[in-house]
Order: C-alpha cells, then sequence, then structure tokens
C-alpha cells in the first residue's frame, strides 16, 4: 500500500474506496505482493532444484491458495482439512505435504488415504506408519535440531524443549524403526521456528540434516521449513534472502555431490509470503482522551488481529483517512471486553472518528487466527489482482455464529417431563 496525491492505493485502487464498497472491518491482501515475493525465493535460489511450499497455516482463504498454484507454488498443511482446502484450490495431493503435531492416528490415515505426503514428528507415529502400513507408504522425517535461534519463544520450534519434530538425539531409534518396518524413507525435514535475521540458523540446520542424509540411500527432498523474518516496521532487520539464497545453495550443491546425485530443495515458507500483502482496515469509534493517555478505539479487536496480544507483535498503524494531519500519540485498543490493545504511545496522524486505519503485515496470521469472542463478526477479506478488488470471503452474519447450535426449548421441555411424571 502507498501513499500517493490522492491518498493510499494498492495497485492503483483507492483504499478508501475499497473500504466503502466493501464495508469495516476489512481484510485487503495486494496479490501483486505475494507475487513478488514468490520471484524474490526463485531467483535467490536460481542454482537448485526448488520447491516451495506455501505454509498455508498463515493465510488458508481458497482464493490465496489458487493464486500460489496459478505461481507454481505447493503448499504444506497441518491439518487434513487444510490440505482438503487446498485440493478444492486444484492441488494435487502428492503436491501437499502433511506435518501434523500430536494428531490422532485416524487422522493420519485420512491423509494417508488422501495421498498425500507425509512428514512424520514422532517415534509412536512413525512405528504406528510401519505396523500398519509396512513399506508401502513413503514418509518424511521431521527432526528437532536442538537449534535455538529465531524470535518470540512461542513461534521457536527448533529448541531441545520444544513439543516439535524428533530429536537429533534419537538418530538411532529413527533408523532402527525405518529398518525394522522397511518404510521409505524419501526426505528429511526440519523447522527451527521463524524470524531468523540470516543463513547461519539454516546453515546450521543444513549440517545436522546432511550428516543424517547418509543414513537413507533414497531421499528425493530435504526440507528446511522457514522462518524467513520481515520487516513490522522502519528500519527492522530482515532476513536477507539473496545472501541466504546463495549460501544455502552452495551448501546444498556441495552436499548433493557428496550424496552421489541432486535432490530436490525444499521451503515452507508462510509468512514471508503473505504477511506483507495484508492490511486490515478498521474505522475508529471514538477518541477517549484520559488524564494519562488518549485512547482511539477501533471496531476490532484481538478477534480479528491477535498477534499485538499473543506476540507482542508490532503492527504499523496508518492512518489513512488524514494521512498528512498533525502527528499526535495514542493508544489504539479493540473494541472486546478484554484488554486488546493494538498498539501503546504510538505517534499518528491526528485521528477522528470515523477515520480508517490500516493495521500493515496483517497478511500472515491475521485472518486464520480470527475467532468470534463476543459473538463478534469475522470480517470480509478481499483480494486485489490485476487493479480490480474481488470479494474473496463474505463478512459473518448472526445466521453464522448460530450455525451447528441446537437449541433447547425448555419451556416445551419442562411441559414434557411434567407429563410424563
Amino acid at each position: 500500500m502507498q501513499l500517493s496525491d490522492q491518498g493510499y492505493r494498492i495497485q492503483g485502487v483507492d483504499v478508501l474506496a475499497i473500504a466503502d464498497q466493501f464495508g469495516l472491518p476489512l481484510y485487503v491482501y495486494d496479490a501483486d505482493k505475494i507475487i513478488e515475493k514468490i520471484g524474490l525465493l526463485r531467483s535467490s535460489f536460481s542454482g537448485v532444484n526448488l520447491k516451495i511450499k506455501y505454509a498455508a497455516k498463515a493465510l488458508t482463504n481458497v482464493s490465496i491458495l489458487k493464486l500460489m498454484r496459478q505461481q507454481g507454488v505447493e503448499m504444506d498443511s497441518v491439518s487434513v482439512n487444510e490440505a482438503r482446502m487446498g485440493m478444492l484450490a486444484g492441488f494435487e495431493p502428492e503436491q501437499i505435504m502433511f506435518t501434523p503435531s500430536g494428531v490422532s492416528f485416524d487422522e493420519i490415515r485420512e491423509a494417508v488415504d488422501l495421498g498425500l505426503q507425509l512428514n512424520v514428528d514422532s517415534l509412536p507415529l512413525l512405528e504406528w506408519v510401519g505396523q500398519t502400513y509396512g513399506s508401502s507408504v513413503s514418509v518424511s522425517i521431521r527432526i528437532n535440531p536442538h537449534i535455538a535461534e529465531g524470535g518470540n519463544i512461542k513461534i521457536s520450534t527448533g529448541h531441545a524443549d520444544s513439543k516439535f519434530g524428533i530429536s537429533i538425539l534419537q538418530r538411532s531409534a529413527i533408523r532402527a524403526l525405518a529398518e525394522r518396518y522397511q518404510i521409505p524413507v524419501v526426505g528429511l525435514h526440519i523447522h527451527t521456528g521463524s524470524d531468523f535475521k540470516n543463513a547461519n540458523a539454516f546453515l546450521k540446520g543444513a549440517e545436522v540434516l546432511f550428516d543424517l542424509a547418509t543414513d537413507y540411500p533414497n531421499l528425493r527432498f530435504i526440507d528446511f521449513g522457514s522462518g524467513f523474518k520481515v520487516a513490522y516496521k522502519d528500519g527492522d532487520h530482515v532476513t536477507d534472502i539473496v545472501d541466504l539464497g546463495a549460501k544455502v545453495s552452495d551448501a546444498f550443491q556441495r552436499f548433493c555431490h557428496q550424496y552421489g546425485r541432486d535432490l530436490e530443495l525444499w521451503f515452507e515458507p508462510g509468512k514471508f509470503l503473505v504477511s506483507e500483502c495484508g492490511h486490515l482496515l478498521v474505522k475508529t469509534n471514538i477518541v477517549k482522551e484520559n488524564p494519562s493517555r488518549t485512547f482511539v478505539a477501533v471496531d476490532s479487536g484481538l478477534n480479528h488481529l491477535i498477534r499485538p496480544m499473543m506476540y507482542d507483535a508490532y503492527h504499523d498503524i496508518k492512518n489513512i483517512s488524514n494521512p498528512q494531519g498533525p502527528e499526535h500519540t495514542y493508544t489504539v485498543v479493540g473494541y472486546i471486553c478484554e484488554t486488546d490493545t493494538f498498539a501503546t504511545d504510538r505517534p499518528l496522524p491526528e485521528v477522528r472518528p470515523d477515520d480508517v486505519l490500516s493495521f500493515e503485515n496483517a497478511g500472515a496470521y491475521g485472518f486464520s487466527m480470527t475467532s468470534t469472542y463476543n459473538a463478534r463478526f469475522r470480517p470480509a477479506e478481499v483480494l486485489v489482482y490485476e487493479e480490480t478488488a474481488y470479494l474473496i470471503r463474505q463478512r459473518d452474519t448472526l445466521a453464522d455464529l448460530l450455525r451447528g447450535q441446537e437449541i433447547i426449548d425448555f419451556e416445551e421441555l419442562t411441559t414434557k417431563l411434567v407429563n410424563a411424571g
């Protein structure tokens, strides 16, 4: 989203016009930004056989999945329902990596029946696969490398105390189970978390996987997960994708030479592909001056964007109704009956009632983590593609909140019980 003489625009489309057309609060996504990020990844890893597997949990709208498929990106899913949505978007089952975390064996069976690529993250699951399918189902193995790097501890997944993956210290147990049941191991996977600033974390993980690969002669791919850091505010350090591509590609090519043949190099970006494309547009309800600070209360809350409260995440905020107004300091809060602060003591152009604000970098883990807490409707979603805004999800209605509820008529039930007695 860029500020021009005509106001804030996405692909030349006036953002305030989008707000007027579809109402607020509203998630708006820029398809061009997604395509740009895909292109950057591809150009940075041009010397290897790269496969990009979009981590669908970041933003699972089927139209977004269809855009990914149109761009030649495949998919990573963490639930069978995500995979089914991917198939609805046109992905073939074999294009979908299924990486569960402690799910039931029934869900694993569904994934196998669908034909997904199963990524095993525990020894009990590996043994169950062997006992159930023998050598008929190929797997990849998710390794916990005991690498403690990255951002917020809630999104750090590669340290020794993480629930994710099979500890590298259990290497011999993994190999023993694979050999006992003749399980075809076709891939090795690592995902150590998010917000890595440089290539070092990936290179450390690479050393672990390259060494482990000597146990498995029939690999097809090595999967480095993701964790690329994006900028949430001016001056933020971000992952240098070009530098990362050069260093990891070089290490991977040397590994393939030693391994004896070329393998596929997989990455599973989620936030990197969709974070910057997303904008949550909200309306200012009131501006409330207290002795200690001035509050801006908007028609949204942690039910629509939970990252600030859950991860202490910073989101840039733009006053797109009054971008050139005099600067004041505000604390921006939501309408939930609970503390739901988006920003504390944030300098913004003067905010007035009915002004439209935009929370930036809201594409990843924004709508996908929404809820109907306080019986609030979830926002609509819009995708700007080829300079046109398209509605890709309708706003919730009361019928959506009530769907699935079975309402007891207590008066009728009481009468029946009295008559039966």
